[in-house]
């Protein structure tokens, strides 16, 4: 199972809200989250209606099976303190570089600089051990940049270890793109069922296939059901004369002003048909992002905007989605191994 959960997604398809329901399904049973904010948006803090964050990792929630759920929004300039401390031990010398500004100098003008700053501390946390070893965090969930630049802004690591040949910068580059590269990260996308967002998400499964990123899920949010029965989706926004005339004998739309009643079903019959027109197109989109060979999870619209409550209802949705697909998977692994050893027992026959 995968420990660093990258969500990613087109601007306005809700990602950090479906990051932080993945933070509350993830903490379930008794486990420890820790959701990373990387674009100083403090959007975290809004969901979960709590003060801004600091550069530090503080609780922020507890899941309903018991589970704790730790927040940290990662200033680039903090971690490059930690990072010169760390490395070159320029604890008070770091400070002073900061006071005259040349941190904020460096992070602004360094060509990806930013970027390796903020996935070095997202992957520290993965391979951060207690005093016995274990996980501190048994997931961590990041809210990362819209899709059109993750692929790049995961991917700058390996640039770096390229540049710098030796050396504790190389070294730090290649031990973040270990864990970015490894089964142990996911990267979710985030969509809508709407063409420009579907497009951009395949778009983005195909450049971080070409990178060797390894991707997770698909998560279409905002999911609307439908209105209508099959049955009535297909003639949606046809026999208008006829509804109109049966309004019309039962005594609604006014049968004594001729064409009252067909003026007045007339526009209702139009929603319908733009409705089923929408359904059509919402199938044809899922058929392609079913077609991405991804798991592909749904969460619901939520009528009344997002908050706590809400947030909470979206958690439970995608925790039960997760638990049924890695169930699938465990039966699709498991049959897997039952095929290869029956193949297997054949060919020495």
């Amino acid at each position: 199972m995968s420990r660093l959960h990258v969500v990613t997604g087109k601007g306005g398809t809700g990602k950090t809200t479906v990051a932080a329901a993945l933070a509350l399904a993830l903490a379930d049973g008794g486990q420890r989250t820790l959701l990373v904010e990387v674009e100083g948006r403090q959007g975290i803090a809004q969901l979960f209606e709590t003060e801004s964050l600091p550069y530090e990792e503080r609780k922020i929630a507890v899941s309903h099976g018991g589970g704790e759920v730790f927040a940290l929004a990662i200033d680039a300039e903090r971690a490059l303190l930690d990072y010169l401390q760390m490395f070159y031990k320029l604890g008070s010398a770091g400070r002073a570089l900061k006071r005259l500004g040349a941190i904020d100098f460096a992070t602004t003008i360094a060509p990806g600089l930013r970027d390796v700053l903020l996935t070095g501390k997202a992957c520290e946390a993965v391979r951060r051990r207690d005093k016995r070893q274990r996980p501190v965090y048994d997931a961590v969930v990041m809210d990362a940049p819209p899709t059109g630049r993750i692929a790049r802004f995961l991917g700058v690591n390996e640039e770096v270890a390229g540049l710098a040949k030796v050396g504790p910068v190389h070294n730090q580059a290649q031990a973040v793109m270990r864990v970015l590269k490894s089964p142990e990260t996911a990267v979710h996308l985030v969509t809508l069922l709407e063409e420009m967002p579907v497009q951009e998400t395949v778009d983005g499964i195909d450049e971080l296939r070409a990178a060797g990123l390894p991707t997770g899920s698909v998560v279409v949010n905002m999911v609307r059901p439908p209105l209508l029965g099959a049955e009535h989706l297909l003639t949606a926004g046809e026999r208008t004369g006829d509804i109109a005339r049966a309004f019309a004998r039962a005594g609604l739309g006014g049968a004594r002003r001729g064409g009252h009643a067909e003026r007045l079903v007339a526009p209702l019959l139009e929603q319908g048909r733009e409705h089923a027109e929408r359904v059509r197109l919402e199938r044809g989109l899922r058929g392609e992002l079913h077609g991405q060979d991804l798991p592909v999870h749904e969460l619901g619209l939520l009528s009344e905007g997002v908050e706590l409550a809400g947030l909470y209802r979206l958690a439970t949705e995608l925790r039960g989605q997760l638990h049924t697909g890695a169930a699938h998977a465990g039966q699709t692994h498991a049959g897997r191994a039952q095929a290869a050893t029956k193949a297997a027992e054949s060919e020495r026959a």
